[in-house]
């Protein structure tokens, strides 16, 4: 006895546009935009907290100058060349450390005692060893973000598969095939996850380095619109904050995806 498929019922196509993820951001977008022009407009003070579209019509100001770009460039910059060196340091060390018990045995200690300072802490003592420039903040965040990325090289070293170990071991695969062929390609999700937290962590030590340590970059222009009161463009660079490093970590995401295609569950939370 055959019995018929049941028909497919179709979803309207504002239905599908509501449960669209872009479409829910969106929304969160716009009810943040209103619950800030309503605290805006009950504050009444343009100097304490301006209105969107006031911060709106800086940022226009900024971007059509070429300040906006030139602070934002400087400052990507200097976060591209820290996570650069942190990933140098720190990815061969975490899987020295995971693979190695004696080693691990002589640094973890040392780690956890410096891992719980905050880099921001360094930038009085950065201050006097490099002076202002760009070196305090590339310094700043490579402390930030080497952390990160070690205790997640660590962890997903330690987190391979005893048995395909076992199973390469068993085909004759040589200790230095094992690393490329079994150990790299398990520990790389938890490795891209750390690289993640690391771009969060040293992407938000920037803005303190460079209100302080550095003669350009997005925290000088917040710190320099604060002393001459221009509270729009602050919020204006404060917003683009959070736009390039929205738009790092998609990159960073799409990055882990073409990386581990085989890890579509493993994601930051």
């Amino acid at each position: 006895m055959s019995t018929a498929a049941a028909p497919s019922i179709a979803v309207p196509a504002w239905q599908r546009l509501g449960r669209a993820r872009a479409f829910i951001a969106v929304r969160s977008f716009v009810l943040f935009v209103l619950l800030w022009a309503a605290l805006a407009a009950w504050k009444a003070s343009p100097l304490q907290l301006p209105s969107p579209l006031a911060v709106a019509a800086a940022l226009w100001r900024l971007a059509a100058s070429g300040e906006l770009l030139q602070h934002a460039a400087i400052s990507s910059a200097r976060l591209g060349i820290a996570l650069v060196v942190a990933i140098v340091l720190a990815v061969p060390l975490g899987f020295a450390m995971g693979l190695s018990k004696r080693l691990d045995a002589y640094v973890d200690p040392l780690v956890e005692l410096l891992r719980p300072i905050s880099g921001i802490a360094w930038i009085p003592l950065a201050l006097f060893i490099f002076g202002i420039g760009d070196t305090l903040p590339v310094f700043i965040m490579v402390y930030v973000a080497f952390f990160p990325i070690l205790l997640n090289t660590v962890a997903g070293v330690r987190q391979v598969d005893p048995k395909l170990v076992a199973a390469a071991r068993t085909m004759g695969v040589g200790r230095g095939a094992m690393l490329r062929h079994v150990v790299v390609p398990a520990a790389l999700p938890t490795v891209m996850v750390g690289l993640r937290l690391a771009f969060a962590g040293a992407w938000s030590a920037i803005v303190a380095a460079e209100l302080i340590g550095a003669p350009s970059g997005l925290g000088f222009a917040i710190e320099w619109n604060r002393e001459l009161l221009m509270t729009p463009k602050v919020f204006a660079f404060i917003a683009v904050i959070g736009v390039v490093g929205y738009l790092c970590d998609a990159l960073l995401r799409a990055l882990q995806g073409w990386l581990t295609p085989w890890a579509d569950g493993m994601e930051l939370a």
